[in-house]
């Protein structure tokens, strides 16, 4: 199964035994500053035979200070054990903003070392569009067991995004809009990016959520090289994810996301950050 799967694709196999199917949706509410969980959404209408996966609540920890302080990896195969993924499932996640959400979710198995995991382009509003009957019902797969194989150096941590500044070897990828990178407004503590890191912002890669492209098409949405360290980060992680499902299909094959993000970030006045023309803040 490929990482990113069609509408026509998932209608063909949609009743296949051994795949899932998990709603990742969850929205902004810019009234109240942060995000809500889709499960009203999701008790409304979904893919037929969906799940729910709610992100904040059964992936992250929630002692951490950041919302999507993702569990230990053990943490992480017993929460999608009990969602009912295990070592011999195929699964898709789709959302209801541009996959950004599903993406988070396909990062986490990936970096507990299960790659059987697809994100659906288009996710429900794209399937609806296409005629495909939509369900009310609730599912909620059986328990499997979920052997872990962690990949660390898919998470990168504060201390690492730090060292980084100083690396030429690595690229600290910014990818909220230039607006917030130039520090014209702030969402957090402080204003502007983390010094050294470059502007790519995952709304001009996947303006409309993920298209089904060629490896060469979507690499010129990306500077550096290939197989160059590469960090991504933005407010919290999940735009982060989006950015970096979206290298990994180009072909860039050492690339992490930065959980905490500006989130955590911002919040310590000894990390270096640029606003603007501005020196280190």
């Amino acid at each position: 199964m490929e990482s990113l799967v069609t509408i026509e694709w998932l209608a063909d196999h949609l009743g296949d035994a051994d795949l899932l199917v998990f709603d990742c949706s969850r929205f902004v509410d810019m009234a109240i500053g942060h995000e809500k969980s889709g499960r009203p959404a999701y008790d409304r209408e979904h893919l037929p035979g969906a799940g729910f996966i709610e992100l904040d609540l059964d992936l992250s920890d929630p002692d951490a200070a950041s919302a999507y302080t993702p569990l230990s990896a053990d943490g992480l195969a017993d929460a999608f054990g009990r969602l009912g993924i295990g070592d011999d499932s195929h699964v898709v996640l789709y959302d209801n903003s541009g996959a950004m959400w599903a993406a988070w979710a396909w990062w986490l198995l990936r970096s507990i070392g299960f790659d059987d995991a697809a994100v659906l382009a288009g996710g429900i509003a794209e399937w609806k569009d296409a005629g495909h009957a939509v369900a009310d019902e609730p599912n909620q797969y059986p328990a499997r067991t979920l052997t872990t194989a962690p990949r660390p150096t898919l998470l990168a941590d504060r201390d690492e995004v730090l060292a980084a500044i100083d690396d030429p070897a690595v690229r600290i990828i910014d990818v909220l809009p230039p607006e917030s990178y130039e520090g014209l407004f702030a969402m957090y503590d402080r204003p502007g990016h983390i010094t050294s890191a470059v502007n790519e912002p995952m709304g001009s890669i996947n303006p409309d959520g993920f298209d089904i492209k060629s490896p060469d098409e979507m690499a010129a949405g990306f500077g550096g090289t290939t197989d160059q360290r590469a960090i991504t980060y933005c407010g919290g992680g999940i735009a982060a994810a989006a950015s970096a499902f979206a290298m990994v299909r180009a072909g860039y094959t050492d690339v992490a996301i930065y959980p905490g993000s500006l989130e955590e970030w911002t919040k310590d006045p000894s990390l270096p950050m640029v606003a603007g023309d501005q020196d280190a803040l």
